[in-house]
């Protein structure tokens, strides 16, 4: 059994006494090191099946581990995800201590949520329910109850769709309150109620540790402090434990991860074994080499990968002229692969983002290249762009829509609170208007190339669009955003899109949230085995301004790459200083921090008086257009609004989150107020 195993996996078989902690990097076979050493340790008799419960966080990655766990002669081990687990514990043992039913497992939030949020007169969409669902997740898996969610929100920077955080946590308070009303659970509950039940009853807690003795966790740096302490509660102070992870892949620290508990397991457990696993036999020594330089010299630092596998072809840096030749120049290579034998299956396209996703759709569906996104609805499936170019076909055939086509498109979409200026923060408000901006640029693209043509044309070609990327998938190149490719392999990978402010994402704003766009990056190229392609473009449209470099991360590794331009001048003394607080001088973290240039501690230097009528107003103004109220304006704008009183549009205009899109919507109201006059006023005197 051992003998197929290279020294550092056989290392790892043989510790089958724990605490044993091993560090893996990509590509180099940790899942077969672990099953090995769970095999190992039930044919030397050390593990009886039935006491081992080996666990991960998807139920694939499980279900590979009980399959390889079978064929090593080790079948009643269990293999499960924490929910799993959990789940199984709490319907055996539930109903006995309590006498009463397990709550009912819930699949979504979204409903009792909504219900929650008209009770405290929340005026949300779907996508803002989703970040809402979203955030209590967080809170939840991180211990945060709704009582002490505020302050920590601020303290970490977390955000909600422009919300104060006093909002989340009365929602969040109100959701807790429905869900119990029901008599539902849902799936952080299951982790909670098992915790609860193992610290609260020790009968049960001694009824489970009997049950196992022996635990292996995979991926341990995606591990939450909620899961962790269920660990601690299933050990009861026992060190029978291996951990398996890397700290380089550690990429969900936003959904609640916490790779400390990997990092600092040796502090934890000082007697601990402790090995790492560099041999990658994924790819090819190029590939390593890139991906090895990509961290060197960073906090995300990992262990050394030492490749296994012969040279191979030279990684491809690609920049275009924009974001068109970038997926055309993709999908050629595509073409070619798969004419000299590369089944499409065997290869992927990994973006930053969903919205992404249409101009390689397009350009593969062009070539008759089947494709399959995956973890998301293929772009013109997803709900938003469905319910745009219904509303843009409906203008055209009314004759609503005139004039340019472009804008057309902006009027119609604003229907649906879209607006050219971006939301604050990610989640799913971001990824919406991702998507809904990207018909903007289809709809400036049609334009450009066919300036005589009406909005009607527009909607043929979206519907043409359409047609062709609903191909059959049989044998298909994968389309996916890179946390969704994490765990997988590809012949050959294209990480396009690989633009400033995309690589990183403009979200993200503190040096922690910065590093783990670079661990992103970096899981995106380990992906591949045989063949890497990175390439971004300098433009979005074509004919448009080539304003954008590639990825800052990307700079040590073009270093005499021919065919690549410098990157953009760096920031100005302005935006330099926007990273100091203007009244105490210490550094911004947050992005509400540096679009105010005030830590969120320091005393408000603007017209309190003001902001309040500032935002009474916003709440009518979103209520009359049906759209949330930070579509209007977030909190962080109507304060700068408050402390500068502008007395006209060019001091309006001056202040950040005030595009010319607001202005012309909103300016007469917002210039009428901070006049002391009534929204409305500077319109009237205008057309007197």
């Amino acid at each position: 059994m051992l003998e197929a195993l290279d020294p550092e996996q056989r290392q790892v078989a043989e510790a089958l006494r724990g605490p044993v902690r091993v560090l893996a990097g990509a590509g180099t076979g940790k899942t077969r090191a672990i099953t090995h050493r769970i095999a190992h340790g039930v044919a030397q008799g050390v593990y009886a099946p039935t006491e081992v419960l080996a666990l991960s966080f998807t139920t694939r990655a499980a279900g590979e581990m009980r399959e390889r766990l079978r064929s090593l002669g080790a079948p009643g081990v269990q293999a499960r995800t924490f929910h799993s687990a959990a789940l199984r514990q709490l319907r055996f043992f539930w109903p006995r201590v309590h006498q009463r039913e397990l709550p009912e497992l819930t699949e979504s939030k979204l409903g009792m949520l909504a219900l929650a949020a008209r009770r405290q007169r929340l005026g949300v969409d779907q996508a803002t329910l989703r970040d809402l669902a979203s955030e209590i997740e967080w809170a939840k898996v991180s211990n945060v109850s709704p009582d002490s969610y505020a302050s920590i929100a601020r303290t970490r920077g977390r955000a909600v769709s422009g919300m104060e955080p006093e909002v989340v946590a009365r929602a969040f308070d109100a959701y807790e309150e429905v869900k119990r009303g029901q008599g539902r659970m849902d799936m952080e509950d299951v982790l909670l109620f098992g915790a609860g039940l193992l610290a609260d009853n020790e009968a049960v807690a001694a009824q489970v540790r009997r049950q196992y003795k022996w635990f292996v966790v995979d991926e341990f740096q995606d591990v939450s402090p909620l899961q962790h302490a269920l660990l601690d509660l299933w050990l009861g102070g026992r060190d029978e434990l291996c951990v398996v992870g890397d700290p380089a892949q550690t990429i969900y620290s936003f959904a609640g991860a916490d790779a400390r508990y990997l990092r600092e397991f040796t502090q934890a457990f000082p007697t601990a074994t402790s090995v790492e696993l560099v041999r990658n036999y994924r790819s090819t020594p190029e590939v390593v080499a890139a991906a090895n330089q990509l961290l060197a010299g960073t906090p995300s630092k990992g262990v050394d990968l030492v490749a296994q596998r012969p040279s191979g072809a030279r990684i491809s840096w690609r920049e275009a002229p924009d974001e068109v030749a970038e997926a055309d120049a993709v999908a050629e290579r595509v073409a070619a692969l798969r004419a000299s034998g590369t089944p499409a299956s065997r290869m992927a396209v990994l973006l930053r983002i969903n919205a992404q996703s249409e101009r390689f759709e397009e350009a593969l569906a062009a070539r008759g290249l089947p494709y399959v996104v995956r973890g998301a609805a293929r772009f013109f499936d997803r709900a938003e762009v469905r319910q745009a170019i219904t509303l843009v076909r409906g203008a055209a055939r009314s004759g609503e829509a005139s004039g340019a086509v472009a804008d057309a498109v902006v009027a119609v979409l604003s229907q649906m609170g879209h607006s050219t200026d971006p939301p604050e923060g990610r989640g799913e408000v971001r990824n919406r208007w991702e998507s809904l901006q990207a018909l903007v640029d289809l709809a400036t693209e049609f334009g450009r190339e066919r300036p005589e043509a009406g909005v009607g044309d527009f909607v043929d070609d979206l519907d043409r669009r359409a047609s062709e990327q609903h191909a059959p998938v049989a044998d298909a190149v994968t389309l996916a955003t890179i946390h969704s490719a994490k765990g997988l392999e590809w012949d050959a990978v294209f990480v396009a899109g690989m633009h400033e402010k995309m690589m990183p994402i403009s979200q993200a704003q503190t040096p922690a949230e910065v590093e783990e766009e670079r661990r992103l990056l970096y899981v995106a190229m380990t992906r591949a085995r045989d063949e890497l392609a990175v390439s971004w473009a300098t433009a979005r449209e074509p004919g448009g301004r080539s304003n954008r470099g590639h990825s800052p991360f990307l700079a040590p590794l073009l270093d005499g790459v021919p065919g690549v331009s410098g990157q953009r001048r760096e920031r100005t003394r302005r935006n330099r200083a926007a990273m100091h607080c203007r009244e105490c001088g210490a550094a911004l973290s947050t992005a509400v921090e540096k679009k105010t240039g005030r830590c969120a501690d320091c005393p408000a230097s603007y017209d309190e008086a003001l902001f309040e009528r500032l935002r009474a107003w916003r709440l009518a103004r979103a209520t009359e257009d049906s759209v949330p109220a930070f579509v209007v304006f977030t909190d962080a704008t109507l304060q700068l609004i408050a402390e500068h009183v502008p007395s006209d549009e060019k001091g309006l205009r001056a202040i950040s989150g005030v595009g010319p899109g607001k202005i012309a919507k909103y300016g007469d109201d917002v210039l009428a107020l901070v006049a002391g006059e009534a929204a409305g006023a500077v319109s009237e005197k205008k057309s007197r």
